[in-house]
């Protein structure tokens, strides 16, 4: 579990394929990497992965071919700037929001416009995302938890202060961009609930 909260921002430092699915390593960067251990998950880019291995300044992941299918992973290339975040502990504070690390799509950068020191961001999603989208609920992109300001059948938008701008790789990002998204988890639990209607 995570926060969506940006710990650091790595690389993609190689992709090699492994038996019809992907190994990645990635370079930590910024990411406090003290302590780290086998086996446990970082979200990259908002997509939980486990480390399989790692030295100082890097771990190797491995992505099925589902992770490869429903996320970005698969199209970045080598050098690619990454958000980074190591799973919460239960004694963390909850700066963002619960954040799964399964990611539900994949969205894109519309546009970006200035907002006196903030920017106002713009993504497309897909139809069947949308749905659980609303205003002023969370939204996470690319492991980063943000408020929803407006949505619409088109899509949704949200504002970036000037730190997230410069402590994420929405620096690097620009119009037409392919971004992960994962809904809120409340969001999918409450419609599986209505689903299955009220019986206990």
């Amino acid at each position: 579990m995570f926060t969506g909260i940006i710990e650091g921002v790595g690389r993609l430092a190689a992709r090699e394929p492994v038996g019809g699915d992907v190994r990645f390593t990635f370079s930590v960067g910024t990411l406090p990497f003290d302590a780290v251990n086998l086996g446990e998950s970082i979200a990259v880019n908002g997509t939980c992965l486990t480390v399989i291995a790692h030295d100082a300044d890097s771990f190797q992941a491995d992505a099925s071919t589902e992770t490869l299918a429903l996320t970005t992973l698969g199209q970045l290339p080598v050098g690619a700037v990454l958000n980074l975040e190591r799973a919460m502990r239960p004694s963390d504070r909850l700066g963002g929001h619960l954040v799964s690390g399964h990611v539900d799509g994949v969205g894109r950068v519309l546009s970006v416009h200035e907002d006196a020191r903030a920017q106002r961001w713009r993504f497309a999603a897909p139809a069947g995302l949308l749905r659980y989208i609303a205003r002023k609920g969370s939204i996470c992109v690319d492991g980063v938890s943000l408020t929803v300001n407006g949505v619409d059948a088109e899509g949704f938008d949200v504002a970036l202060i000037p730190h997230t701008v410069a402590h994420t790789r929405f620096a690097e990002l620009r119009p037409g961009d392919a971004v992960n998204l994962e809904i809120d988890l409340i969001a999918r639990y409450v419609e599986r609930l209505l689903g299955e209607g009220a019986t206990p």
